[in-house]
């Protein structure tokens, strides 16, 4: 099972290669676009900006929901505050913000939830396996240890 920590860390670690990938890209060139019909870098930086604020806000609003026609209405509720166009500095702020003010709430909400009852029914089925194995491995290291002695000793 993987546990809420691990991603919210794997995500912060992504997120820190985005912002530093922001830093690094000139200034001047934050509307290069490889083709006409493809969005430049400072817009792409600002969808990633507006789709991981947007969907953190949603899960800590409790809405996992992702699909659905009133998807984007849904989104825009978290997302709203972000201009459409924004400096490379004015980017780099918002991304690090995001991050640093989601981690710790996503962490906190994975803490208050109580896991729902197909979870704990695994949980309970990991557990019960976990211990018939460990059973086993002690029989069998009960049998290698008696092996070499007596009947008498390993029948005791």
């Amino acid at each position: 099972m993987v546990r809420a920590e691990y991603i919210i860390d794997s995500w912060k670690n992504v997120r820190q290669d985005t912002i530093a990938a922001v830093e690094e890209f000139p200034a001047g060139e934050f509307g290069y676009s490889p083709a006409a019909d493809l969005q430049t870098f400072g817009q792409i930086g600002r969808h990633i900006l507006v789709s991981t604020h947007g969907l953190t806000g949603m899960l800590l609003a409790g809405d996992t929901d992702f699909a659905g026609p009133d998807f984007r209405a849904r989104i825009a509720t978290h997302t709203a505050h972000i201009p459409e166009t924004l400096e490379p500095a004015e980017l780099v702020r918002r991304l690090r913000e995001s991050v640093d003010e989601r981690a710790p709430q996503l962490a906190a909400q994975q803490a208050d939830r109580r896991p729902d009852h197909g979870e704990e029914r695994q949980i309970d089925r990991i557990r019960a396996v976990r211990m018939e194995k460990a059973r086993a491995r002690e029989d069998a290291q009960r049998g290698s240890q008696n092996a070499g002695a007596s009947p008498a000793v390993a029948r005791a």
